[in-house]
């Protein structure tokens, strides 16, 4: 199937990837309190992550996403906020905070944290506050939360963990009323609509970006909303598009390039309403959860079909918004937009197991064993995400192949320690393993097998495939910026050909989703006339055949990329 599908298109000027930064952004997530050790007390924190920043410099990210490092009882890991202006102290201070996002930005790197305002935790002095006093007129906190005084009845099927909750509302004994909580009934929900709320987060927001960040991950978008029916009053009523408009409106007032990602697993059509639409005036990025959840349906298939359905299924998005492409995240694999039949053949596939799978809907897996340990598999899924039209994302210790505890409850399976040394602990901590905040992986996918060290300096490691995709992808802003085209081609349904066109220069790639090799002849005539063609992998110049045809050899689960500019025009890469 051919044809140009819904991509951000038109011009692009050298100086609109640094204006609009997100569009081209290799982002890379990490939890402070599991990346690196440096005083030895089995958690990590501020120092480590600072001592390990070179090392991200050299893998090349451009963005770095910090999970939540703000005070917290920690039953969320640290999604459970009692402090929206503090730093765990087991993780720091503000200012190792200070000289953390100062290294950053000297390496070219930005900076982006967490912004989790759909709850707090139950200890947050906010919650304690309002539970002291039901009467708004006594007390000033009461509206902080969203609260009703009659039985909600059964609301099982609107929680988030239906493993662990089966109520969105729990009873506080104290007030004789319930409160919400769309996640665990240790996270209240926050009332949105209440201006002294919205007050806060904005001066939290504001907070943050003083210290010197560069934008926020916006947890749990969806959940902004509240209605009348959900909640029981027209009193609690969120319009979760007219709160992002204000937060947006706030955060570029504060830093006009800041940018936020938001984690909306919705729609197309309800994502396009938090990009904002054509006002671009909410989101600047949003995760593509079904893009994301097609590959892995594509993947267990060896058939690109479901792929370039979801690609084609993209609508137009404002050039100044982007997409941010993923294979994995700190949470569990979701596959809820998948029909009952397509998740069970994704299970079947990458977690068969009753232990692998969770919350009936996702799996709790890393990429390498759900491809079986198979590195020609491993190495095609990464070029495949990195290929695709959208800013790559990539969750810590995927750049090394790093496996799941499957023994770990819930998400914490993939949570695990980065795995730096085959020495104690992964080279993690020096803390006895006993006192570490999460035990390092067991198994086939343990440090001693699976480590940086082993890999920094081996040119075949996944940590130097890895690297080599970012560069490309550093060095081609088509890819970001580009109008895609899907290419016909008579190889079948397990290669997906595809280029991004921006001006006069294109980045073409092809990839096999199938273990057999297959030969592969695509059309590169298009935009840029008699086009000079070289190999972003090999370096090499490649011949078109006369008709304007490329014949390319795949091995399986085989890849290739290749850029397409003008005859004579200087070629770099």
């Amino acid at each position: 199937e051919a044809g140009a599908a819904a991509g951000q298109g038109g011009d692009m000027r050298i100086t609109d990837t640094s204006d609009l930064w997100w569009k081209n952004a290799i982002v890379y997530s990490m939890d402070v309190e599991t990346f690196y050790d440096a005083n030895g007390d089995g958690v990590g924190d501020i120092q480590g992550l600072a001592r390990r920043i070179d090392y991200l410099a050299d893998l090349g990210i451009t963005c770095l996403w910090l999970m939540p490092f703000y005070p917290s009882p920690d039953r969320d890991d640290g999604y459970d906020v009692m402090d929206y202006y503090g730093v765990d102290e087991r993780l720091g201070n503000h200012g190792q905070f200070v000289e953390l996002v100062r290294l950053a930005h000297d390496r070219g790197i930005k900076v982006i944290a967490d912004l989790v305002i759909n709850h707090t935790s139950d200890q947050h002095p906010w919650f304690k506050a309002s539970r002291k006093e039901k009467d708004p007129e006594k007390n000033y906190y009461r509206d902080f939360y969203v609260w009703r005084s009659d039985d909600p009845g059964d609301t099982s099927d609107q929680v988030v963990f239906p493993d662990e909750e089966d109520s969105i509302w729990e009873l506080d004994e104290r007030t004789g009323e319930y409160y919400l909580h769309h996640f665990y009934k240790h996270q209240p929900d926050l009332n949105l609509d209440h201006p002294a709320v919205v007050d806060e987060i904005m001066r939290t927001v504001g907070f943050w970006l003083q210290l010197g960040l560069d934008g926020f991950r916006v947890d749990g978008v969806p959940f902004f909303e509240q209605s009348a029916e959900a909640t029981g009053s027209p009193e609690y009523v969120v319009d979760p598009h007219r709160f992002m408009k204000q937060l947006r409106d706030f955060l570029s007032r504060r830093n006009g390039s800041a940018m936020m990602l938001g984690e909306v697993n919705l729609s197309r059509e309800e994502q396009l309403r938090f990009f904002g639409g054509d006002a671009a005036d909410e989101m600047h990025m949003q995760f593509d959860f079904i893009t994301m959840q097609r590959t892995y349906l594509a993947l267990a298939r060896q058939d690109a079909r479901p792929l370039v359905e979801a690609l084609h299924g993209r609508p137009p998005i404002h050039r100044t918004c982007q997409w941010a492409t993923f294979l994995r995240n700190h949470d569990e694999l979701t596959l809820d937009k998948l029909t009952e039949e397509e998740r069970q053949e994704v299970f079947a596939a990458f977690g068969p197991e009753e232990r692998m799978q969770v919350y009936d809907r996702g799996l709790k897996r890393r990429l390498p064993p759900m491809m079986g340990g198979d590195p020609r598999r491993v190495r095609m899924a990464y070029s495949l995400m990195f290929s695709l039209p959208g800013s790559p994302s990539l969750y810590f210790g995927e750049e090394i192949g790093m496996g799941e505890d499957l023994e770990a409850e819930g998400r914490m399976a993939v949570r695990s320690p980065m795995q730096w040394s085959p020495g104690k602990n992964g080279g993690f901590s020096t803390a006895r393993p006993s006192r570490l905040v999460q035990r390092v992986v067991p198994g086939p996918y343990g440090p001693e097998h699976v480590n940086v060290l082993t890999q920094q300096h081996d040119p075949d490691s996944l940590l130097s495939w890895i690297r080599g995709l970012i560069d490309i992808r550093k060095a081609c802003p088509e890819v970001g910026w580009g109008e895609l085209t899907v290419l016909e081609h008579d190889a079948g349904p397990q290669v997906l050909a595809h280029r991004l066109d921006i001006d006069a220069s294109a980045v073409l790639a092809v990839h096999n989703l199938g273990a057999e090799p297959v030969t592969v002849e695509v059309d590169v005539d298009g935009p840029i006339a008699d086009p000079h063609l070289t190999d972003l992998l090999s370096h090499e110049t490649l011949e078109v055949e006369q008709g304007g045809t490329l014949t390319v050899q795949l091995d399986g689960y085989g890849v290739r990329w290749v850029r397409l500019r003008p005859q004579g025009q200087l070629s770099i890469p």
